[in-house]
């Protein structure tokens, strides 16, 4: 996975869950099968945590939790500005045969607030629509191209046409006031074994210990 896609996954899953230990997080991000999508190494997740403490885009603080020492992690003010600016970015540049740094957005849609969302992701719609201006203009001049070439180009065409489609749907349902963004009650709650509320406990902890309100 390409570095700026890491420091954006971590930096949201930090951002969701702080304070927050680093065991945790990385348990979170494997129940997201980011090893599979994003092509995460789980063993990478402890290294991108420390380097985004290098960066001071995430704070370690080291507390006492009973008999033993923890390190839980917060993002600091320029890594929350780090984040969304890396969102915007990876939301509306258009790279149809490498999107995991959209999908990577995606899957952190609800830390940005509705109205920067929107107006990324309309962004992106008409960068979009752009390519596929350009597409048919190629498109149309490659009559004397090999018969696999033309092929592939249709598969491009289909490709930004699928994805248009659904993202005219977004856009619609987003600025109909549909899924949860920064700022909005929540209208989704995990199931009551999920172990994120073993985490919302271990929050509150951390909150005390750190002595924060």
């Amino acid at each position: 996975m390409a570095a700026t896609e890491t420091r954006l996954l971590l930096l949201g899953s930090v951002m969701i869950f702080e304070p927050v230990n680093g065991y945790q997080i990385r348990r979170e991000l494997l129940s997201w099968n980011v090893e599979e999508w994003a092509h995460v190494n789980p063993g990478s997740i402890y290294s991108g945590l420390a380097t985004l403490t290098r960066r001071g885009e995430l704070e370690r603080h080291d507390v006492q939790d009973g008999s033993r020492e923890v390190a839980v992690y917060t993002t600091t003010p320029p890594g929350r500005e780090a984040f969304r600016g890396m969102w915007s970015d990876a939301a509306e540049t258009v790279d149809l045969l490498s999107p995991l740094a959209f999908h990577t957005a995606l899957a952190l849609m609800a830390l940005m607030p509705r109205e920067e969302a929107l107006a990324s992701l309309t962004t992106r719609l008409a960068h979009l629509d752009a390519g596929v201006r350009r597409q048919v203009a190629t498109h149309g001049g490659m009559e004397g191209s090999p018969p696999h070439v033309r092929a592939m180009a249709d598969l491009w065409m289909g490709l930004a046409a699928t994805e248009r489609e659904w993202l005219v749907d977004l856009v619609a349902r987003v600025r109909a006031g549909d899924l949860d963004f920064a700022g909005d009650p929540p209208s989704w709650a995990p199931s009551a074994d999920d172990p994120g509320w073993q985490m919302a406990r271990d929050r509150a902890r951390y909150v005390e210990l750190l002595g924060r309100d």
